[in-house]
Formats: C-alpha cells, structure tokens, sequence
C-alpha cells in the first residue's frame, strides 16, 4: 500500500540515468546515491539480494537489473530522480524506453574493464537525444584499475565531446583508493583544469593567455555550461562498493546538471517510458512530464487515442514501494493509475514529442506454448500485459491457428520472461527454439492495384506505387492524390491499413526500406463504406509487391573478440565459414583483438563455441549492425499467418466476417 507524503516542492527537478554495460556496478552505485541522499537507512547488496531497486524476485535470485527502477534523492533544494537500467544486453529495451524521460546520464564504466560493447551503444544514444552526461569510473580500489588508459579510451572510442577529469586519484588498485576534492576547489588541480576549459571556452582561453588563474566560481561556472551543451564531459573516480567518491558524484550530478526546463502551467506534455501491472491497482504508468501538470483525477489525452482516461490516483515509486503524492509538475516523475489502455512509449498530450531512440534491436522470435491446452487463454492474457510493459516482445496471436509468437533479442531475456510468466501469472509455458528474424525489401519499382466494387455495397478503388529505399531508411508513405479523388479520411485509412500490412510480404517477413505512395484510386459517394479500403489495400499492396519482386535481408552483428594469439587461426577459419568478414587482427602481448561482421543466423550461437576454444579466457561481444540482401537459398521464408490478401475471393469473404481465416 502507499503511504501517504507531505512534500515541500523542491526547487529543481533533475531525472538522471544510471547507464552502463552488464557489471560495472551500477545497481550497488544506484544504493550508495539513495544512502547518502537519506532515502534508505543502509545500502543494500546485490549479492545478498538486498537491493533497493531490485525488487522482482527473478532480480534477486539472478543477481542482474532486468527492469529500470526509479529512486529519489532530495539534495540541496534538488530533486533527483534516479533511474536505474539493466546492463545486459538482452534489456537493453528498458535502457532505450528509460532514455526518453532523462535530463541527464550518468555512464559508468569499470576502470578495470574500460569501454565495453553496451557503453558505445549507450553513449551514441545519449549523443543523439542530446544528453549531458558525467562519467563515473568505478572500481578504481581493485588490481588492474587503469584510469589514466581508459580516459584515453575514452577520448578515442565516445567522440563528440572532451573527457575532463575533475578529481585526482590517489592509491589506485588497493583498498586505500581515495579521490580528491573538485579541481576547481583545489589549487594543485586548478591550472590543468583551466589548461583544459581553455580549449573549449573563449574566456578561459583569454584567462590562460594572459596568465590569469580565475576564482573558482569562474572555473566552475565555465565547466557547467561546458557540460550542459555537452561540449565538456566531466570525469569522476571512485567505488561503489567501498563508499569511494559516491558523495562527490551526487553533489556534482546536483551542482553541474543543468535542471530540467518545463512550465507547470504550461500546456500538457509527457512520456509514458514504463508500465507495470500492480495486483490490486492494475497499470501503473510511469510519467516524466515536460509540461504541465496531472493530479488525480484529470483525464488523461494520449496522443493516437480519441477518448481519455481518467487517473485515479499519483503515487511515487522508492525501489518497490510507492508513496502517494497526487500530481506531478513538469520536470518530475510519477506513477500514474487507473489509464486501462496505456501503453509503453504513449505520448500524453498534444505537443509533438520526440524523445526516441533505438538501441534495442530483438533479431529473434519464439512461439510459445502453454502446459495445458486449457492455459492458452491465460497465456494470452498474460503475454498481453506483458506486451504493454515491454512493446519490443511484439506479442501476435493467431486465434485461427491457436498460436502465439514473441520476439526476443536474447537468450536470457527467454529465460526470465519464463520465470516472470510462472511467478506472476502461475503458468508453465514452454517456448521453440529461438530463430533469426529476417526482413525483406522490394527489388524494383512496381505498381498494385486493387478494384473492390463487388458484391454492393462498396466502392474502394486502389492504386500504390511501390519503390525500394536505400537501407536502414523504413517505410515512408506519401500520398500524390487530392481530396476529390479520394477524401482525406479514406487516405488515412489506407495509410494505416499499408503499415498493418507490411508485417508480411513476399517472402512472410515484415518489408522495410520501401516507399508506397498513393497514386491512384477512387470512392464512391453512395457505396463506399468506411471499412471498405481496409479490404482493398491489402490486396493492392501484395499485388505490388509481388510485381516489384522482393530481396531477402538478413540481420548482421559487429563482433569484437579479444582471445589468446594460438586460437586466431581457428577462430578466423570460423568467421569465413559463417559468411563473416573481418578487419586485421591487432596483436600485442600474446593476445589479439579481432574486430568481424556477422550474419546473425550463422553467428548466434558462436559464443558458446568461442569460450570452449579460449578455454574460458577470451572475451566476445556483439552489437546489431543493420540489414544486408542474403541469397534466399541461404535464408529462411516465413509460412503466411492467417488468409492471404492474393487469395482475393477468400480474402473478400474473410474481411466481410463471412468466413473464419
């Protein structure tokens, strides 16, 4: 149950990410923060299963953040809401849908382990959203910490922004680790910090020049606008584990973050970046609003959607408590109940809001079954919600057939999606074996065309225009008819029944890198009924397609192996004999670092077989890296799900609800 809170508004709202790749502490960093903000009494352990925000059992017991999770810390008139996201890979999807609502990131980074797979690909995100962002190394009291080599790592592999240490460290790589105060506050660090602002401001430029060393509040003055448009990336020391440099992150998370901009009395405007389902309450959407204000009972208008729902109560989520609060301004987070329809990434709302990016690619489907026949029911419902917490699962049931297919971008995101079904729902589900999802393209211009004016009455009259897109572009569809020939509703209309449809082309993969454009076609004033072009455009658009003719893409990865020197000529062997390319190894010290492009479907499994050749002491990770054409005879069809649009009399009958698919 909520417990009930009496607040005085702070005076800033700052919402920060914890991001890091799988390991580098985030979950015991995330503890320390809300200990030393006065949220908890006593940090909790990952190990030990104590963790505040790793709440879920599945959590617990595997040691591993599979979900974000928000906390809170009031410092200094401030509030800062922290959000927690898992490093691994396979959930990357939480860190993706938790980007949307930040001010700002955190990027923690092992100094032992250094840039990893996962910090790229966060770094490029938060670059593209445009962040600001203060680095955290962490662990620097184990052997091997390498703070100086990963601050240069840093600088070579993130670009688009300078490093800046702001901390010296001293005893590095043993229990006594220990990090200075801030290099504006301390006179042996002030002249290299200005040496360094000196590059990036024109007035610590001219301060440097003319051999002026500036007060403190200048050299920090310059360094938080320097942070803020992102030219300047602050750098701080520590560990986590230990206590190290915890206190300095949060005051300079505080004191260098600008606060989030938004106007209370402002117009509506926020995103949904998390649903859960509590048992008693039903969904609960997490909320950073920009703009405006929501208290309990507002009616909520969600863009995409024609009527509102109303909230029926605000709370603030700490780990896995809730505390109710009634509103939220813009700037702040909450969790709002009682909106049945919501669903992850809903833009609440009427101002145009773009706050995506995509991280999380899933490269493989499952179908799943129940134990028992009797279960599918439930299974489904259960799949349902746990597609509204998580969009990229994708959930597709076949009522026809009795089936049900999940896409998921790992093996461990299969396992605990197992655990979660049986812990939460009390089922037992069984899935296939997991296989690569492929995507297809047209392989030339072509033209559809659909004329649907019998058995009356209707009257729906289509005609697109399909020509492929270079890669990585999606779909694009444009419409070059007027109003006259047919109204604007009826274009709508074909607009969305296009997109529904692409799911399955040629091949029964989803189509992409296509432009449709809308060239021709009529209604008819007396005959044509509304859902008449949601019959006729799936027919026109697999006749284009299939005139077009259809490439078959298959998904690729971006490998990066470091092994023992004796396992390079193996392990080059096997990359050629998976279709792989690969660039010259680099050798040093008796090991190799490889850098190789993959076909997923050759390739998903090689990890297994590269620890068994490094006997356990290579190191391997991956990344999408886009779609390429694959010889059919080396790819895979799908069957076609449900009645196919080129059967048209059958089609015809089966949209009309004449017939069962």
């Amino acid at each position: 149950m909520g417990e009930q809170a009496e607040e005085v508004k702070p005076k800033k709202y700052i919402c920060a990410g914890l991001l890091a790749h799988v390991d580098a502490g985030k979950t015991t960093l995330t503890e320390q923060l809300l200990y030393l903000g006065g949220a908890i009494r006593r940090a909790g352990s990952v190990d030990d299963g104590t963790a505040q925000t790793d709440w879920l059992a599945v959590e617990r017991r595997r040691g591993i953040s599979v979900r974000a999770a928000s906390s809170r810390i009031e410092l200094d008139g401030a509030a800062v809401n922290l959000i927690d996201t898992p490093g691994h890979a396979d959930f990357a999807g939480e860190v993706e849908r938790s980007l949307g609502a930040l001010d700002a990131a955190v990027l923690l980074l092992s100094a032992v382990d250094g840039v990893q797979a996962q910090t790229r690909l966060i770094w490029q995100a938060t670059q593209k959203l445009g962040i600001p962002a203060v680095v955290f190394l962490n662990k620097i009291d184990r052997a091997g910490s390498r703070c100086g080599e990963v601050l240069a790592q840093l600088g070579r592999e993130l670009p688009g922004t300078r490093f800046l240490p702001i901390q010296a460290v001293t005893g590095e790589g043993s229990g006594a680790a220990a990090v200075s105060g801030f290099a504006w506050e301390e006179e042996a660090l002030r002249e290299d910090l200005l040496l360094a602002l000196s590059d990036c401001d024109p007035e610590m430029e001219e301060a440097f020049l003319s051999e002026e060393l500036p007060s403190p509040d200048r050299l920090f003055e310059s360094l938080r606008r320097l942070c803020a448009g992102r030219q300047v990336t602050p750098v701080l020391f520590g560990s986590a584990k230990l206590g190290t440099g915890c206190r300095e992150l949060l005051e300079a998370l505080v004191r260098l973050v600008p606060p989030a901009a938004g106007d209370p009395e402002g117009p509506l405007s926020g995103l949904v970046y998390k649903v859960e389902h509590d048992p008693v309450m039903g969904k609960a959407a997490h909320i950073r609003l920009f703009s405006g204000r929501l208290k309990n009972r507002d009616e909520v208008p969600v863009q995409g959607r024609e009527t509102a729902e109303k909230i029926t109560q605000i709370r603030r989520r700490m780990g896995e408590k809730t505390v109710d609060i009634g509103e939220i301004e813009a700037g702040d987070i909450g969790v709002a109940y009682g909106l049945s329809s919501i669903r992850t990434g809903d833009v609440i709302g009427e101002l145009p809001l773009d706050r995506r990016c995509t991280i999380a690619v899933p490269l493989l489907q499952v179908q799943v079954y129940p134990e028992k026949e009797e279960d599918l029911p439930a299974l489904v419902s259960a799949l349902g919600e746990l597609s509204d917490e998580d969009p990229l699962l994708d959930l597709l049931w076949l009522p026809d057939e009795r089936e049900l297919h999940l896409k998921i971008t790992g093996t461990i995101q299969l396992e605990v999606l197992e655990e979660l079904i049986a812990q939460r729902f009390g089922l037992h589900a069984a899935f296939s074996k997991p296989t690569v999802i492929y995507k297809e393209t047209p392989a030339a211009k072509g033209v559809g065309y659909e004329s649907y004016t019998w058995p009356k009455p209707c009257w729906a009259q289509v005609e697109l225009t399909i020509e492929p897109l270079p890669r990585g572009s999606g779909v694009v569809f444009e419409s070059a008819i007027k109003e006259k020939q047919i109204f604007y509703r009826y274009q709508n209309h074909i607009c969305t029944s296009v997109f529904q449809n692409l799911k399955q082309g040629v091949y029964g993969w989803e189509v992409t890198d296509a432009k449709i454009t809308l060239t021709g076609g009529s209604h008819h004033t007396i005959h044509t009924h509304p859902l008449d072009f949601f019959v006729a455009t799936p027919v026109a658009l697999l006749d284009g397609l299939t005139n077009c003719g259809s490439i078959l893409l298959e998904p690729m990865l971006a490998v990066q192996m470091t092994a023992p020197e004796e396992t390079l000529g193996r392990i080059l062997g096997d990359i050629l004999a998976m279709r792989g390319e690969f660039e010259t190894p680099v050798i040093a010290d008796g090991s190799f670092t490889l850098k190789a492009r993959l076909p997923a479907a050759e390739s998903i499994e090689y990890p297994i077989t590269f620890r068994s050749i490094t006997s356990g002491k290579g190191i391997y990770y991956s990344s999408f890296d886009g779609y390429q054409e694959c010889p059919l005879e080396l790819g895979k069809t799908c069957p076609r799900r449900g009645v196919d649009p080129l059967d048209r009399p059958k089609w015809i009958l089966w949209a009309r609800h004449a017939i069962q698919g």
